[in-house]
């Protein structure tokens, strides 16, 4: 039995996959003082789809000591600089615009929405306001071969083999930071259901006790759903899709470019993801299983692979997984000596890759701010779950603008995932706003923001949306901007490699 006020020093981590294992690399590299123990069921399978980062992945990759080579070959990894958005805006004609990593021109600047409009409307706002645009035309690598590990000519992430990532975690957290791993299937949880864990009963290792419970159990949410019943909050109504239908794709040709995006593609009920790795891609449909059944699914996302000129002719769809989530998250995210991170902790669904980054910051958060003793629980509880419940209904927010800004009505889903009813009154009242201005830093005040104000103009305007303003600030400072852009895009569109080049010259220094 703990005294009210023990220290905290033993960390038990329930799940692995990568939010298991990223979290304890993340615990155990910021503090050595911590025992972490990781125990993963060998009964459950992790969910391991194929994964886009956010540029933050090169910073916890510094932080945890992979090596940027090291990551990128064990993980079949390919570099990603944002995402490709295709006939989202109707069913009728094509469309395509970007939100890339990289900030805007002379980013915060007010007037640059404005000034985009009067002077090159013409042009998307992307390609009017960074080079990365005109680079992942041509899927060229944010880097040159020489440039240090983690550094870019431009912002980037990511994409990589899930599973593969999780084993490169698994052995460097075991190997070199001391996290313990135990396989073991955990058959009970001891301690009352208004009170702190005390243990945890495996299959073959018996209890297992620890000051703090971190669930990574994914879906099943063994301790903080099962154990403590803390409940999903649904985001249904907001964002329908809850199933999803994914597989391997083999290249049409060895040397193939590989795609410096994630490529989205609307579909009637739902879209389509595209990821390029290496040596294969990873595509998936995600969509409502209220709208579509699962055999029209697997017949769209075949479709799209066999009209896809980057993909083989003949895809094998037998290979495709289906999985179904319920979109949502758990406002009550940290009880007692329990912290739900991952899916544990909720899931909305893959549009803009922001899985990994929320493991990412909970993880940072904890290790940053872990209590030191068990009295300090409750208030770190309490600033945990107001924190991260504020950066769930932001990406709620912002995944349900993709949708709303669409004019795609032409069924009951997309009435639905378009209709203003089905948006938070936050989002109404940005999109309100922001007919007379772009959207500001001022709008998102959190100190780490899932999405800066970048992101929302990138989507803002990348779907056609006007902000109805005279022409403000001193357009010759943006002219002069723009001319600078132009010339970085000559040098840069003639100085970088494409991705695979890349790649390919990583690999002989492996």
């Amino acid at each position: 039995m703990k005294t009210p006020n023990s220290a905290v020093k033993k960390v038990i981590i329930v799940g692995g996959g990568a939010a298991g294992w990223l979290t304890a690399a993340i615990l155990a590299s910021a503090r050595p003082d911590l025992t972490i123990t990781l125990i993963e069921s060998p009964d459950v399978k992790i969910l391991g789809v194929g994964e886009g980062t956010w540029p933050t992945m090169r910073n916890t990759l510094q932080q945890i000591g992979i090596s940027e080579l090291q990551f990128v070959t064990a993980c079949d990894a390919s570099f990603k600089q944002g995402t490709s958005f295709h006939n989202w805006l109707d069913d009728i004609s094509p469309h395509q615009y970007y939100h890339p990593f990289s900030l805007p021109l002379d980013y915060p600047n007010p007037a640059l929405g404005s000034w985009w409009q009067h002077y090159q409307g013409q042009q998307s706002f992307a390609h009017s306001t960074t080079s990365q645009a005109i680079l992942c035309d041509h899927s060229r690598a944010p880097k040159q071969p020489q440039t240090p590990p983690f550094a870019g000519v431009v912002n980037y992430g990511y994409h990589l083999d899930a599973h593969k990532f999780a084993m490169l975690l698994q052995n460097h957290a075991t190997q070199y930071l001391g996290v313990t791993h135990l396989s073991d299937h955990i058959q009970a949880i001891s301690g009352s259901t208004d009170g702190p864990i005390e243990s945890v009963t495996g299959r073959s290792q018996g209890e297992i006790y620890g000051d703090l419970f971190i669930d990574c159990s994914g879906f099943a949410a063994r301790l903080i759903g099962q154990h403590y019943g803390t409940e999903l909050r649904s985001c249904e109504q907001t964002l329908a899709n809850n199933s999803a239908v994914a597989m391997p794709v083999n290249y049409q040709q060895a040397n193939s470019d590989i795609a410096s995006v994630t490529r989205s593609t609307a579909q009637d009920y739902g879209w389509i993801w595209d990821i390029g790795l290496p040596t294969r891609k990873g595509v998936g449909y995600v969509f409502s299983d209220e709208h579509c059944s699962r055999e029209e699914a697997l017949s769209t996302l075949g479709e799209y692979i066999r009209h896809d000129v980057t993909s083989e002719d003949d895809p094998d769809l037998s290979q495709a997984r289906f999985f179904n989530f319920k979109p949502g998250y758990r406002e009550t995210l940290w009880r007692h000596n329990c912290v739900a991170i991952g899916t544990s902790a909720g899931f909305l669904e893959p549009l803009e890759a922001s899985a990994l980054v929320m493991i990412e910051m909970a993880a940072g958060h904890l290790a940053e701010q872990m209590p030191a003793t068990s009295e300090q629980f409750e208030p770190a509880a309490r600033q945990f779950n107001q924190l991260f419940t504020q950066r769930w209904q932001r990406a709620v927010d912002f995944l349900k603008l993709h949708y709303v800004l669409s004019h795609r009505r032409h069924n009951t889903y997309w009435r639905q995932m378009t209709a203003l009813e089905t948006t938070s009154q936050q989002l109404r009242d940005w999109l309100s706003l922001w007919q007379s201005r772009m959207p500001l830093g001022s709008d998102f005040p959190l100190r780490e923001e899932l999405f800066p104000a970048a992101s929302f103009q990138y989507v803002l305007y990348g779907m056609g949306q006007s902000t109805q303003t005279a022409l403000n600030g001193n357009p010759h400072s943006l002219h002069q901007a723009y001319e600078q852009l132009r010339h970085l895009c000559h040098q840069q569109l003639n100085g970088l490699p494409s991705n695979r080049e890349l790649l390919s010259a990583l690999s002989v220094l492996n």
